[in-house]
C-alpha cells in the first residue's frame, strides 16, 4: 500500500486548497455529464429536457443510496491512515466494494422492473416525454454499476489525501462524452438515447481507469472475503447520510410533482435550474471532500486544534464561493439558462429560479462543508437530521406558497430557498458545539 499524504501536518489553508481543487475538478466534471448532456438535448426541445429530468430524479435516488456506502468508508479509510493502521485500512477498502456491489445490482434490477411505475409517478400525460424518459432511464440506469464504482474509487483516493488522480481519469471521461455527445445524438439520430448512451461508455472507461492507477495505492485481495463487522461500521456511519440522501431526493420528487402541474416547461426550468445550481454545489463540493479527510486524518491523530482551524479555514473558503454564485444567480439568470434553451416559459420560469435559489446560496454553501467537517469526526447523524427535517419541510411550505392568490410556481422556488437559508444557519452552530465536546 502506497504511503498516503500526510494531512496531518503543514499549512492548512495550503492543503485544504491544494486537495480541494482536484476534487472541485472532480466534482464539475461529474456534473459535467448531465450538463452536457443538457445542452445537447436542449436542441431537441423541452419536452427532451423534461423526459430527462424526469429519469433524472430517480437516477439520483440510486447516488443518494451509493452514497451511504461512499460516505461510511471515507470516514473510517480516513481515520484509519490517520492512525496509521494499515491492515485496518485494506479491510475497509475490500469491504466498501464488496457492499457497494451488492448494493448497485438490488438497485438497478429494481430501477429496471418498475420504470413504468416510477415515470408513471408524475403524470406527465404525454407519451412522448414517457417514452424519452423510460429510454434513458434504462440505459443509464445500466451504467451506474460504473459510476457507483467510480464515486467509491474518488472517496477512498481522497481519504489517502490524494485528489489529482481521480480528476485526472474523470477528464478522460467527459472528453469521450463531449465527443460521443453529438455523435450519437444528431449523427446516429439516436436522440435522448443517445445522451444516455455516451454518458454509459464514457463511465465504463473511466471505471476501467481506475482499476488500473488505484494499484499505486491499494491493491483489492480476497475479492469475496466479506467482514460483517466492517461492513456493520461502513454502514453505521454511511446510513444516516444514506438515508438524508435518499429522502432528500424522495422530496425532490414530490417537489417536482407539484411543478409539473405547471407542465413540462416549468420541469424543464426546475431541470436546467438545478443543473446550473450544481456549479457551486459542486464547487463547495470540493471543499466538502477536502475538509472531510482533512479533519478525518487529523481527528484520527486526535490533532483537535488542527481540526478546529481547517474548519474555520474551510468556512472562509464557503462564504467566497456563495457570494460569488448569489451575484452570478441574481444579476444573470436569463443570460444563464439561455445556454440551454430558447422558449420562453422555460427562460421566464428558469430565470425566476435562479434569482430566487441565488438568494440561498450562501447559506447552502456553509451547510455542505459544515456537514463534510461533521462526517470527518464520525458524527453524520446531525446534520442528517436537520437536512431530513428542513428538506421535507419545503413540501408543506411548496403547497401553501404555490396557491394561485399567493406566489404560485415561485412559491415553490421559495420554499428551497428558506430552507436552505435556515440550515446553513442551524448546521454551523451545532457543529460549533460538538467541537467543544471532543477530549482525546
Amino acid at each position: 500500500m502506497k504511503k498516503s499524504n500526510n494531512l496531518t501536518v503543514g499549512d492548512i489553508q495550503k492543503i485544504l486548497v491544494g486537495l480541494a481543487i482536484p476534487i472541485m475538478g472532480s466534482s464539475f466534471l461529474q456534473m459535467a455529464y448531465g450538463l452536457i448532456d443538457m445542452i445537447w438535448i436542449g436542441r431537441l426541445g423541452s419536452s427532451a429536457v423534461a423526459g430527462i429530468g424526469t429519469a433524472t430524479f430517480f437516477i439520483n435516488v440510486g447516488f443518494a443510496i451509493n452514497s451511504m456506502i461512499v460516505t461510511g468508508a471515507g470516514i473510517k479509510i480516513a481515520h484509519a491512515i490517520g492512525a496509521k493502521e494499515e491492515q485496518l485500512t485494506r479491510d475497509y477498502i475490500r469491504n466498501a466494494f464488496i457492499l457497494n456491489a451488492v448494493v448497485s445490482l438490488i438497485y438497478i434490477s429494481a430501477l429496471l422492473f418498475f420504470r413504468k411505475d416510477l415515470i408513471g409517478f408524475f403524470k406527465l400525460g404525454d407519451p412522448a416525454v414517457e417514452s424519452m424518459a423510460e429510454t434513458y432511464m434504462i440505459i443509464v440506469g445500466l451504467s451506474l454499476v460504473f459510476k457507483f464504482t467510480n464515486f467509491i474509487y474518488v472517496r477512498i483516493l481522497n481519504s489517502f489525501g490524494e485528489s489529482k488522480l481521480p480528476f485526472k481519469i474523470n477528464s478522460v471521461g467527459v472528453i469521450l462524452n463531449i465527443v460521443l455527445d453529438p455523435i450519437l445524438i444528431f449523427g446516429m439520430n439516436m436522440g435522448v438515447g443517445g445522451a444516455a448512451l455516451a454518458t454509459f461508455i464514457s463511465q465504463a472507461l473511466v471505471t476501467l481507469l481506475f482499476v488500473k492507477r488505484s494499484r499505486e495505492f491499494f491493491i483489492l485481495k480476497e475479492h469475496f472475503k466479506y467482514s460483517v463487522e466492517t461492513i456493520k461500521a461502513i454502514l453505521t456511519l454511511g446510513l444516516p447520510l444514506g438515508i438524508q440522501r435518499v429522502l432528500f431526493t424522495g422530496f425532490g420528487i414530490v417537489i417536482a410533482r407539484i411543478i409539473a402541474s405547471w407542465g413540462p416547461d416549468a420541469i424543464a426550468a426546475q431541470k436546467i435550474g438545478l443543473q446550473i445550481e450544481s456549479i457551486s454545489y459542486m464547487t463547495v463540493g470540493g471543499l466538502y471532500g477536502a475538509v472531510s479527510s482533512f479533519i478525518g486524518q487529523n481527528y484520527g491523530a486526535q490533532l483537535k486544534e488542527r481540526m478546529v482551524e481547517g474548519y474555520k479555514t474551510a468556512f472562509k473558503l464557503a462564504l467566497g464561493v456563495g457570494l460569488i454564485t448569489t451575484f452570478l444567480f441574481v444579476v444573470f439568470p436569463e443570460f444563464l439558462i439561455r445556454i440551454f434553451v430558447d422558449d420562453r416559459g422555460t427562460l421566464d420560469a428558469g430565470a425566476a429560479y435562479l434569482r430566487i435559489i441565488g438568494l440561498s446560496q450562501l447559506f447552502m454553501c456553509v451547510e455542505i462543508i459544515t456537514n463534510g467537517s461533521f462526517s470527518g469526526i464520525g458524527k453524520p447523524k446531525i446534520p442528517s437530521t436537520i437536512s431530513i427535517i428542513f428538506t421535507g419541510s419545503r413540501i408543506p411550505i411548496a403547497l401553501f406558497l404555490s396557491q394561485e392568490h399567493l406566489f404560485g410556481l415561485n412559491g415553490v422556488w421559495m420554499s428551497i430557498a428558506i430552507t436552505s437559508i435556515i440550515k446553513g444557519i442551524l448546521s454551523p452552530l451545532l457543529f460549533r458545539r460538538q467541537l467543544k465536546k471532543i477530549a482525546f
